[in-house]
């Protein structure tokens, strides 16, 4: 049980995502069904679609960038020779902090001012856009770790690992 809530907790953006994408794949799916077999369609399902996908593409994003997934950044890390990809690890993760920082605390005010609902459900949106606030919450969150480490190894000349995994594999290899 102990090893399941780890691993719970080390991959829940693509649990949680998952869970999101197959509420979408079957809420489309039944949409189509009754549209061109029964003659008819569900007014929320389309809603509830699109903000259950809203919140794939957002925790996706976050997965993305832990898992050191976002190929751009790659790309400038592998550019550079092996003896100064440390320092662009760094200077790219302080960008990225202050950009993701920055949209965090945009998307944060946003959410608290929305006011709009849906159409069918009359829900508010913020069920929606809470997916953003916690999205760039997590990758200003990863990027921080990031940089810590990116820093760790520039300052201290020691190899440290970089990924995000199981806590028990994180810390600085001697």
């Amino acid at each position: 049980m102990k090893g399941h809530l780890r691993n719970f907790f080390v991959h829940f953006e693509l649990i949680i995502g998952s869970v999101f994408l197959s509420i979408t794949s079957v809420l489309v799916l039944i949409n189509v069904f009754t549209r061109y077999f029964l003659r008819f369609t569900f007014n929320w399902t389309e809603e509830v679609a699109v903000g259950a996908f809203v919140w794939v593409i957002f925790l996706g994003l976050a997965s993305a960038y832990k898992t050191k997934g976002l190929i751009g950044i790659e790309v400038l890390t592998n550019l550079v020779p092996d003896k100064y990809q440390p320092i662009v690890l760094m200077i790219t993760s302080s960008v990225v902090t202050v950009l993701s920082g920055t949209m965090f605390y945009l998307s944060f005010l946003y959410f608290m001012n929305s006011t709009k609902i849906t159409a069918a459900l009359e829900l508010s949106y913020k069920f929606i856009y809470v997916a953003i606030v916690i999205s760039f919450g997590l990758i200003t969150i990863y990027s921080i770790y990031f940089l810590v480490q990116s820093i760790r190894k520039v300052f201290l000349k020691r190899d440290v690992k970089l990924e995000i995994g199981d806590p028990e594999d994180q810390g600085v290899e001697e």
